[in-house]
């Protein structure tokens, strides 16, 4: 036999904002279309002040003593809050948190697959969180998972970085990651240098630029003015000295 339908019971949602005949106090603080307050008038005479201008005498306070209505036109009042509820949610960015979990002896396969499921979560802007599950005597060793958590995090460096750093909890560790934004993220590998073609034609001009005519530079030929004079005092002083040195030995001889 088929499943007999269950209905729902529940009542559907109501508005629970208390407008015109609704409003059921004997006397209401009155506050006007412009924004005035008119005081505290009846209830009665406060609706027929909103019937004679075509709105809506709507409760905005519903605590205070008397309560607080105001006159609108609520279904324009409802219409601008939905809108700006919408647009509200609209901006909000939900984050969804992925989960990854490795060993600390994966194999390489393993470890690239398992980096390319991390590399597309955060490229969706989901935050990731890994986890290396330790076995037996694997737990005397944390600093391999560290490690591996590490060496991951710099793999997938140009898409994520580290909000929560590796952290030990029982037999597992754990990583948190947090996705770039797009205009962070950085070319896979760094940034690539344009290949030069075979065959192209330097531009004009660029032979000059690359292989320039070697000239003197000004500060060699300092240089060497500075060099040349100082030369001659030196001669002169050797010539000076010979005589000298020959005089004394006509001296001893004698």
């Amino acid at each position: 036999m088929p499943i007999p339908r269950r209905f729902d019971r529940t009542p559907p949602e109501r508005d629970s904002t208390r407008i015109n005949e609704r409003i059921r106090v004997p006397q209401v603080r009155l506050i006007s279309e412009t924004g005035d307050q008119v005081g505290v008038i009846p209830t009665e005479q406060a609706l027929r002040y909103a019937q004679e201008r075509d709105l809506d005498l709507v409760e905005v306070a519903a605590d205070a003593r008397p309560p607080v209505c105001r006159v609108l036109d609520y279904s324009k009042y409802k219409y601008e809050q939905d809108q700006k509820a919408k647009a509200a949610r609209k901006h909000q960015q939900q984050v969804t948190i992925r989960e990854m979990k490795l060993r600390p002896k994966i194999a390489t396969h393993d470890y690239e697959t398992k980096k390319g499921h991390v590399r597309r979560f955060l490229d969706h802007g989901d935050k990731v969180k890994v986890t290396i599950m330790f076995r037996g005597r694997e737990t005397t060793h944390p600093e391999r998972g560290e490690d591996l958590l590490m060496r991951l995090a710099e793999d997938v460096a140009d898409l994520g970085t580290i909000e929560q750093r590796p952290s030990l909890d029982g037999r597992n560790m754990t990583m948190v990651m947090n996705p770039l934004k797009a205009k962070e993220r950085k070319p896979e590998g760094g940034e690539k240098k344009p290949r030069e073609g075979k065959g192209r034609k330097p531009e004009r001009g660029a032979e000059e630029q690359v292989a320039p005519e070697a000239t003197p530079s000004a500060e060699a030929e300092k240089a060497e003015e500075r060099a040349a004079p100082a030369a001659e005092p030196a001669g002169e002083a050797e010539e000076q000295a010979a005589p000298s040195a020959a005089e004394k030995a006509d001296a001893q001889a004698g």
